[in-house]
């Protein structure tokens, strides 16, 4: 089967938009900490189709993580990772073992809220940024990942308890992501989906986020780390009330 940039159900003139959207969303994770990671996840959302839509959006996190994880090591909190890997296997194959199919707002409640709890509530015990904590909350956001591919606001929220520095946050949160999105493609490899009909726009997509990540740095330097924690903190709030919302929507609520 011939490679193809656009794959079959978009046209030019989206694939080129998503293109665009990368760069964009890209720059804002790099530059605010989160965030863009979910905004690309809700504009696929308009145009790719649904059995996809995780498995894609994984692969390009994951390319746009460790770009944005390779500019920035010299930051990262390389103990807290060590204690984040062994969660992401647990995670991840617990998930593939189960793959259980429960109501999409289940999780975005639960997200939601604890984001929120994360950002305004009472700080977590220092022990749990201990190795414990850290591994049952990557297992946790790991295995939750593989079915609603948005919790990088809850990662995120977790990483900024731990770190003020804002180059530490986003080099540790970058590395952190790139480690629990690698296993999607074993995963939803060995459940049938055919990444080769993706894949030139999964690559085009991760070059394109590249270009956006060091754009964002750039723009992380002008910050201050104060300034940086009340950018952070509003926007994780916003991504926090729109899970809460989708997740009324989700249920029938409204």
């Amino acid at each position: 089967m011939e490679l193809t940039l656009i794959p079959e159900g978009l046209n030019t003139a989206t694939a080129v938009f998503l293109l665009l959207s990368s760069v964009v969303t890209s720059m804002i994770t790099a530059s605010l900490g989160a965030g863009g990671g979910v905004l690309l996840l809700v504009l696929m959302a308009f145009w790719i189709p649904p059995a996809a839509i995780i498995p894609v959006h994984g692969m390009i996190q994951l390319g746009s993580n460790a770009g944005r994880a390779t500019l920035t090591w010299r930051h990262t909190d390389w103990k807290a990772i060590a204690a984040f890997v062994p969660g992401v296997l647990v995670g991840a194959g617990l998930g593939a073992w189960l793959l259980i199919d429960l109501p999409p707002y289940l999780w975005q409640l639960t997200i939601g809220a604890f984001v929120l709890y994360l950002c305004w509530g009472p700080a977590l015990p220092r022990g749990a940024f201990g190795s414990v904590g850290i591994f049952l909350a990557s297992a946790l956001t790991s295995f939750i990942s593989l079915f609603v591919g948005a919790t990088g606001p809850l990662v995120a929220s977790f990483i900024k308890q731990m770190h003020t520095e804002r180059f530490t946050t986003v080099a540790t949160f970058a590395t952190a992501m790139t480690l629990q999105h690698a296993p999607k493609a074993l995963v939803f490899g060995l459940a049938g989906f055919v990444f080769r009909d993706w894949l030139m726009f999964i690559l085009a997509m991760i070059s394109f986020g590249f270009a956006g990540t060091w754009l964002g740095l750039h723009v992380l330097k002008s910050l201050s780390n104060r300034h940086f924690s009340r950018m952070f903190n509003l926007l994780l709030t916003l991504l926090a009330l729109r899970l809460l919302w989708q997740a009324g929507g989700s249920a029938g609520w409204w």
